[in-house]
């Protein structure tokens, strides 16, 4: 078992602490929380050690879960890769993508493994339909949430819409060419609500809305390549896979066929696949472990996590 400790203790970090706690590939060591009075909140409700000081937390782990705010993950991870430390690190990895480079460069200096906590990797409804999704060539995103002050120090683009397009950048196997965007700022400083379009070099479309001043939550992600139209629910866990193939000289009473104005004939067909149960962020932080453990490069690496905070940053930049 790895010994693992939490920096922040926030919405997230209580958690992250309560997930490494009942892990069976982890021996969770404590947490530091720079807010002293929430830190002793979180010691009486749930008895977690509370270590003073983050070098001290640092000292007694093998793995830092870096659960804080996303300006100070340069600072904390280069504490921890400094004492020889693994670290699994929320997204947006950072600030900046200057940042982001640099603290993969330590690791890779260092010879210490890291991941991004990009937790839409690990939705079951995800993972059932991944292998089906083959060169896309438009991709539509919708991910929308009621307005809530937490996570509003960030642009919308950098608190929601990175999800998505870690998401994207991980089927689409091209280069982005070119971006084009619009964001709106309502109610907090930095864009609420965000729409952007990605052109790939390979001819691929993404069109990507993020919201966090919505009415209702939606998280939704479409797919459409040759002969398939697939589509996610992050938010329910549930898929749907529609599939063409030419259809059968003799069609059963009940096929679905379509004929185009060539006279070719296609058999529609659902294919979805079963959806398993699991707790995504539990499954994101273990498989950090194993990682760990057999060598190997996490699912989530840094050069992903910079790499769709690259796209963001270009995406915000573009407004």
């Amino acid at each position: 078992m790895l010994k693992a400790g939490v920096l922040g203790a926030g919405h997230l970090g209580k958690i992250h602490l309560r997930l490494l706690n009942q892990s069976e590939k982890y021996e969770l060591v404590g947490f530091f929380d720079a807010d002293e009075e929430n830190a002793k909140k979180v010691v009486a409700e749930f008895g977690y050690t509370y270590f003073n000081s983050i070098d001290a937390l640092i000292d007694a782990v093998d793995v830092v879960d870096i659960v804080t705010p996303t300006l100070s993950h340069y600072d904390c991870a280069k504490q921890a890769i400094a004492k020889g430390k693994h670290i699994f690190i929320e997204k947006p990895i950072t600030n900046t993508v200057e940042e982001a480079e640099h603290i993969r460069e330590l690791l890779a200096e260092n010879n210490l493994r890291g991941q991004v906590g990009h937790v839409e990797r690990f939705n079951p409804a995800f993972i059932a339909v991944k292998d089906d999704i083959n060169a896309p060539m438009f991709i539509e995103t919708h991910r929308l949430a009621e307005f809530n002050p937490r996570g509003t120090d960030v642009p919308v683009v950098l608190d929601l819409m990175i999800h998505d397009i870690d998401i994207i950048l991980s089927i689409v196997k091209s280069k982005v060419k070119h971006i084009s965007a619009s964001g709106v700022s309502v109610i907090s400083d930095t864009p609420d609500i965000a729409n952007a379009r990605l052109e790939f070099e390979n001819g691929c479309v993404a069109n990507l809305t993020a919201s966090r001043i919505s009415l209702k939550k939606m998280r939704k992600a479409r797919f459409f390549q040759k002969d398939a139209y697939i589509s996610v629910d992050f938010l329910t866990k549930k898929c749907e896979v529609v599939k063409m193939k030419d259809a059968p000289e003799n069609p059963g009473d009940f096929d679905m066929i379509l004929q185009n104005a060539e006279g070719i004939k296609k058999q529609i067909y659902f294919d979805n696949p079963s959806i398993p149960d699991n707790n995504s962020i539990l499954d994101e932080l273990e498989t950090f472990a194993e990682a760990i453990n057999n060598n190997r490069a996490p699912i989530v690496t840094l050069h992903d996590g910079t790499e769709a905070l690259r796209v963001a940053t270009q995406i915000i930049n573009s407004f």
